[in-house]
């Protein structure tokens, strides 16, 4: 099962919804390990079912004790143990750490389990299971970006988008022993059936509203919050260098990435740092610019999520008119003009899985959203010209994304 099948020797990588893994080896063994997966899966819908109906709306605590009642009964412990991950079946999981599995406090009230990793060298297997999200979108986004990562590192630019892990209270998480240190994340993402399923998080990282409650309410109008965080996990020269380096790549991939795909609702919670200093975005259910707006009023009126807190970070605090600031501006621009020249290629795909039925891909008036933001009418200078502009709109009214952030963080905490 794959979104697009093997796309040649320009891109020279083959995209998987499920990992190759799942169809090596003989019948009897792939029949065995789709059974215990599928096994898995009903009971973790059956217990989210459950407790959705019975418990959510009561207390914490009383929706807590059910959950792991249910955990400790011998029918979960078997279909929860000794199974192979959903999202990658190289790995395998032991058992459930019951005492940290819980359930988050998104609208969806996704499980949070914990697993045991059978390797004993390796850490806890973290997985949310979401039940009410169609994640298919969400796949088809991570599966582009990878690819965007792919081109631009065939063009010598490495960005280093394929680290694959995350920390979010909106899907599933997988944090193994061994990863290599790019800078841009785009995790695993599984859809299994109709608004149900499981996607990898970072571990070790937090959302930008969980850094600004801790600096105040107008702490979304600040703009040290990611660099005093960054500064405490960093505490060496060395380190805290590497640290801003690694964000400055991620943040210029995510910034063209998501401007190029027209990705919304990037509130607070949708935006993640590690402690390394990778950024990351997370949650995809609005792209091809279906922004979302209230009362009218577009919630998002940049091109892009460019915030002084990021320009912090990026100049090690000396502000936008400094040497390391324009580099990352130029990185930008690089970066989008490789993505246009390969924009037939990156709009084939999109055809591609037009017959999907997701929800904000349905027609190729939908898919002529690239070709806005590629520009692909223009001359190349022109187009230059044109991403300069919205990268001064990002910058300059940067404010916007700000308030945007305020709203959603008093929404948030008092809902």
């Amino acid at each position: 099962m794959n979104c697009f099948g093997f796309l040649g020797e320009e891109v020279s990588v083959e995209v998987h919804i499920c990992s190759h893994s799942h169809l090596k080896g003989p019948y009897w063994s792939r029949k065995i390990l789709f059974s215990n997966c599928y096994k898995s899966h009903m009971k973790l819908l059956f217990m989210h079912n459950t407790l959705s109906k019975n418990v959510l709306d009561d207390r914490r605590e009383k929706g807590l004790a059910t959950m792991k009642e249910l955990l400790r009964q011998k029918t979960y412990q078997g279909a929860l143990s000794k199974i192979n991950s959903p999202l990658d079946p190289s790995f395998k999981l032991r058992q459930l750490n019951i005492d940290q599995c819980k359930f988050m406090d998104s609208k969806m009230r996704p499980l949070y389990l914990v697993f045991e990793n059978l390797d004993e060298m390796g850490d806890f297997v973290r997985i949310i299971f979401k039940n009410g999200d169609d994640l298919r979108q969400d796949m088809l986004t991570l599966q582009l970006i990878k690819i965007m990562d792919r081109i631009w590192q065939n063009e010598g630019l490495d960005l280093g988008l394929c680290l694959t892990v995350i920390t979010d209270p909106y899907y599933l998480y997988f944090h193994y022993s061994v990863f290599h240190l790019s800078s841009m994340i785009p995790y695993r993402c599984l859809s299994t059936g109709s608004s149900i399923g499981m996607i990898e998080v970072v571990y070790q990282a937090e959302t930008l509203a969980k850094l600004q409650k801790t600096k105040g309410v107008t702490a979304a109008f600040g703009k040290d919050s990611i660099w005093d965080w960054l500064k405490i996990y960093n505490v060496t020269d060395e380190s805290l260098s590497e640290a801003v380096e690694r964000f400055t790549l991620s943040c210029a991939g995510y910034c063209v990435a998501t401007y190029v795909l027209g990705v919304g609702d990037r509130h607070s919670d949708n935006i993640m740092v590690k402690k390394t200093g990778q950024l990351f975005h997370i949650d995809f259910g609005h792209i091809l610019g279906n922004f979302k707006s209230k009362f009218g009023v577009r919630r998002e009126r940049v091109p892009f999520v460019l915030s002084d807190q990021f320009v912090t970070v990026i100049s090690e605090g000396k502000g936008k008119d400094t040497p390391q600031f324009e580099r990352f501006r130029q990185i930008c621009i690089n970066a989008f003009l490789i993505l246009r020249r390969k924009g037939p290629l990156l709009i084939n795909l999109f055809v591609m899985m037009l017959s999907a039925g997701l929800p904000e891909l349905r027609s190729l008036d939908d898919i002529g959203y690239l070709r806005k933001t590629l520009v692909l009418s223009l001359t190349e200078e022109e187009a230059v010209k044109d991403f300069q502009k919205k990268f001064d709109d990002a910058l300059n009214n940067s404010w916007k994304t700000s308030a945007n952030w305020l709203a959603h963080n008093l929404k948030r905490d008092n809902p």
